[in-house]
């Protein structure tokens, strides 16, 4: 099944760990074969790898976008999520994180990915009370 990704003027995006960006026209893209794609607004950098969720977003990134070394970014999730599921109690976050687990095992890193930007939301309500 094909992937449409429509750009805006300028828009980054990473496709197998090359960075490409748009140029200074909308334009639409049609992704034939399986490939690891990210765009702009899904990637981050480690230091914007601030918060528990966050951190466990980088790695599974990590893997997603450069499969030869995932095995030093699992590592790094397991400890990430671990820690995160020690101080959790919320039950839906729980089922989350285990789904997220799941995936990663199974290697669906994209799906795990937009999975983990929904903590973000939780985390964020959570932090907003801490000084």
């Amino acid at each position: 099944m094909a992937l449409k990704l429509s750009l805006k003027p300028g828009e980054k995006f990473v496709v197998n760990g090359a960075v490409i960006q748009n140029g200074d026209r909308r334009a639409s893209l049609i992704i034939q074969n399986k490939v690891s794609i990210l765009r702009e607004k899904d990637i981050m950098t480690s230091e914007q790898a601030t918060t528990p969720a966050r951190r466990i977003y980088f790695p599974i990134m990590l893997c997603y976008l450069d499969p030869a070394n995932k095995e030093q970014y699992l590592m790094e999730f397991m400890a990430r999520m671990t820690e995160f599921l020690s101080v959790i109690e919320t039950p839906e976050i729980k089922a989350r994180c285990l789904e997220i687990s799941a995936d990663v095992m199974k290697e669906n890193y994209y799906r795990a990915l937009m999975s983990t930007k929904k903590l973000f939301a939780f985390e964020e309500e959570r932090l907003s009370h801490v000084p």
